[in-house]
């Protein structure tokens, strides 16, 4: 098997030519890999064009990148199309008719799903921890618009048609690891799953995106200043060395043992100057020592008697402050409100009438890799400051729903217009839904195919709603859905 390496441009994907590629969409799948370079959301990569991971079956490509593993396996159509369905568990149709592979084959896809199933777990043997693996079905020879379930979306395989847009878009949501892999573990990772690729150089490597490092070595760095430091913290006590009641516990020994009691008294007839210098009598001199000594016994007989009783009062009045200011916080804190009295909780909402649960919600930037379809080809093209979304719980006339929100926001009012045209058109895809993403949903998960569907345009933002039954089934024009898809538009959506 021979081998050649394709350059393709500093931070572009790598070609590694391996063998030649079984589909004919093969020259597609090449050219859109081609496409992928250093960019806001891509880094470079080593595709393996014709890779046989398992038992010799080739496949379109193994794309080992930074951040994740591509599986790119092509799926012929017998015809090209405008609009294909294609749900990985059911069968397909293209431009509304049904499409079949094979006697036992539910749709075209289904080989391909095995030997992608097949491929994932030979990389997960020869590279535990390898990441994310996703899988990408390029069909062909032409296809304008692929529709996917929400449900698969959520996963990790794409159908499209290769195109450097769509390849993009797969790679962004597939390839989502926090760190980067080293150029060691891309070396070894390349050598097990193409034996035949020429070696690359580190500087090839490093240039495509991979690290220098290993994952371990931060977690070596992290943790050592922690071990060296750990055994110190118990011994010094610096706190307990600074507490004020200390002191004052010495004393309280040497009165309530009796033998220590004549220290004592030695300790206070040491002490009769301040008395003689406060009433000097000098006609008594003869008799002084004899009633000075009967007046210095009398106080230390009454010293531990006064002290056992100072402590006692000083004690009482302790337990009396602390019950007291128990009883005073506790007569301060309002009590709880009863479940009558108490307001709603923050994540429920009412509109017109409809209820509505928040289930999940989150904002961030990547608003690309959320959408499909014509509307993620649309928000790849412009420039999104930002998309909220939202899923809400709901109850219809009685009957269980689920509502999908995404607030999508522009830089420009011109921007926003455009994105609100795209998103209307029938058939021209729309946003992920978040709880479904996420498996946030309690319950049965709403699937949103044949959803009621409103849309708002406000300045810069544009708000996308979808809404059906749970379970469905559901159609856009059900009266009750149209009316709390209406509902929906007012909703709040906090990221």
């Amino acid at each position: 098997m021979c081998s050649e390496t394709d350059e393709m441009g500093r931070g572009s994907v790598r070609l590694v030519r391996l063998a030649q590629q079984p589909s004919r969409v093969a020259e597609d799948v090449r050219a859109a890999l081609a496409s992928l370079g250093r960019g806001s959301n891509v880094v470079g990569g080593v595709a393996l064009v014709g890779a046989s991971p398992v038992d010799g079956r080739p496949v379109e490509a193994v794309v080992v990148m930074p951040k994740g593993i591509l599986i790119v396996i092509g799926v012929d159509l017998p015809d090209p199309a405008l609009k294909l369905e294609a749900p990985l568990g059911g069968p397909w149709k293209a431009d509304g008719w049904p499409l079949v592979h094979g006697d036992t084959s539910i749709n075209p896809a289904t080989d391909a799903l095995s030997l992608s199933a097949a491929c994932t777990h030979k990389i997960a043997d020869v590279a535990p921890g390898a990441g994310p693996i996703g899988t990408i079905i390029a069909v062909g020879p032409y296809v304008e618009t692929v529709d996917q379930p929400a449900a698969d979306l959520a996963g990790s395989v794409r159908v499209l048609y290769p195109t450097a847009t769509t390849m993009l878009a797969a790679t962004v949501s597939l390839a989502t690891a926090p760190r980067p892999r080293s150029v060691q573990q891309a070396r070894e990772l390349i050598a097990a799953l193409a034996p035949d690729a020429p070696p690359m150089p580190e500087e090839m490597l490093l240039g495509e995106g991979f690290s220098a490092y290993s994952d371990d070595e931060p977690t070596v760095i992290r943790e050592n200043p922690l071990v060296a430091i750990a055994p110190t913290v118990p011994v010094q006590h610096p706190g307990k060395a600074k507490r004020p009641a200390k002191p004052a516990v010495p004393p309280i020994k040497p009165v309530q043992a009796a033998p220590p009691v004549q220290p004592v008294q030695q300790a206070v007839a040491a002490k009769p100057a301040p008395p003689a210098r406060q009433t000097p009598p000098p006609a008594a001199a003869p008799t002084e020592p004899s009633s000075k000594k009967s007046h210095q016994s009398k106080t230390v007989k009454w010293l531990p008697v006064a002290a056992i009783g100072l402590l006692i009062v000083l004690l009482v009045a302790a337990i009396s402050v602390a019950s007291g200011g128990d009883d005073t916080a506790s007569t301060q804190t309002p009590p709880p409100p009863t479940p009558a009295t108490s307001p709603p909780p923050p994540s429920s909402s009412a509109v017109e009438n409809i209820q509505f649960t928040s289930r999940a919600s989150a904002a961030d930037q990547k608003c690309a890799s959320h959408a499909y379809g014509d509307v993620q080809s649309s928000l790849q093209q412009t420039s999104c400051a930002g998309v909220k979304r939202a899923s809400f719980a709901s109850s219809i006339d009685g009957r269980a729903a689920a509502v999908t929100i995404a607030v999508v926001e522009f830089p420009n009012t011109e921007q926003a217009t455009a994105f609100k045209a795209a998103a209307d058109t029938p058939g021209g895809g729309g946003i992920l839904d978040l709880a479904t993403e996420t498996n946030q949903w309690q319950g049965d998960v709403p699937v949103f195919e044949g959803a009621a569907y409103q849309s708002s345009l406000d300045g810069k933002s544009v708000r996308l709603v979808q809404v059906v039954w749970v379970p469905g089934p559901s159609t856009a024009d059900d009266p009750g859905l149209v009316r709390g898809a209406k509902a929906a538009l007012e909703l709040p959506v906090n990221g």
